[in-house]
């Protein structure tokens, strides 16, 4: 893997008319080239994420807020011109977060974004984004999330992704998902996807009304269990399955705390909209 280390975070507005403007499969083959940039935290950025998302104040950053100083590389990285797949259209299939060292006393940071493990899938092709943020003590976060392009033809036998749904929980909580929470999460993250932000501009991607962020939704779960969850060496892995639509409600089942467990979001008629696990990892 080749690295191209940037001066500064990328400025998104051209990415944005990049990304719209990219409709077409361009090619099978994934970039060898990632993209790094050392960056600060912003305190009245952090606190209106942590207020977007359910977090209380804290020392310690949330675990999915490094996605969010990651978002205008990602952004750059997907939208670059030898990236094969349009990022409009693309669906988050799951996400998997890696807590290395606590997330307190962060100042100085890099961040790293690179793509690998293109796959094929029963509905196209599978690749992974892989977000890394250290200090200068060495690796501190690193996350994966399984995007989906659909429509896309590869060689090689298609693998069984299932991912079975827990049991034996217990109801922890519950909380409304606002009609315009995908706007709101929208000005914290940088993330203006039409399917988040509107019911019109949903239907214009086939969605009957707006969705809820996938990364909201896993933010607002991580907020929901506080205590339940280690600090540090700790892995956080979920699935994505029926979007939330907006507005609705939602309730998070988990196991009790401990170093490992298991976790479930569902809505009306216990449709379910994410299922995940958290354990130690060495």
């Amino acid at each position: 893997m080749d690295w191209h280390t940037l001066d500064s975070t990328p400025f998104l507005p051209p990415l944005y008319l990049r990304a719209a403007l990219k409709r077409k499969v361009s090619g099978t083959a994934l970039p060898e080239e990632g993209l790094r940039c050392w960056m600060t935290v912003d305190p009245k950025h952090l606190a209106a994420y942590r207020k977007v998302c359910g977090f209380e104040d804290s020392a310690i950053l949330p675990a999915t807020y490094p996605h969010i100083l990651a978002f205008a590389l990602q952004m750059q990285l997907l939208t670059a011109r030898d990236f094969p797949f349009p990022l409009l259209g693309l669906i988050h299939l799951s996400n998997r977060i890696r807590i290395l060292r606590t997330l307190g006393c962060v100042g100085y940071l890099r961040i790293g974004v690179r793509t690998q493990n293109l796959q094929p899938h029963a509905k196209g092709a599978t690749f992974d984004l892989i977000t890394t943020m250290e200090d200068s003590l060495g690796p501190l976060w690193e996350a994966q999330s399984r995007m989906l392009c659909r429509g896309v033809k590869l060689p090689g036998e298609v693998a069984d992704d299932a991912v079975m749904s827990p049991t034996g929980l217990t109801e922890l909580t519950r909380w409304k998902a606002p009609a315009d929470i995908g706007r709101r999460y929208a000005r914290v993250s940088g993330d203006y996807n039409p399917i988040h932000l509107s019911a019109l501009s949903a239907k214009l991607f086939g969605f009957p009304q707006a969705i809820a962020h996938g990364l909201w939704n896993k933010a607002r779960t991580l907020a929901a269990l506080g205590q339940h969850l280690p600090a540090s060496n700790i892995e956080i892995e979920v699935a994505f399955k029926k979007p939330v639509r907006l507005p609705s409600e939602v309730t998070l089942r988990s196991s009790a705390a401990a170093s490992s467990g298991e976790l479930q979001l569902t809505g009306a008629n216990d449709i379910e909209h994410m299922i995940g696990r958290w354990h130690p990892f060495s």
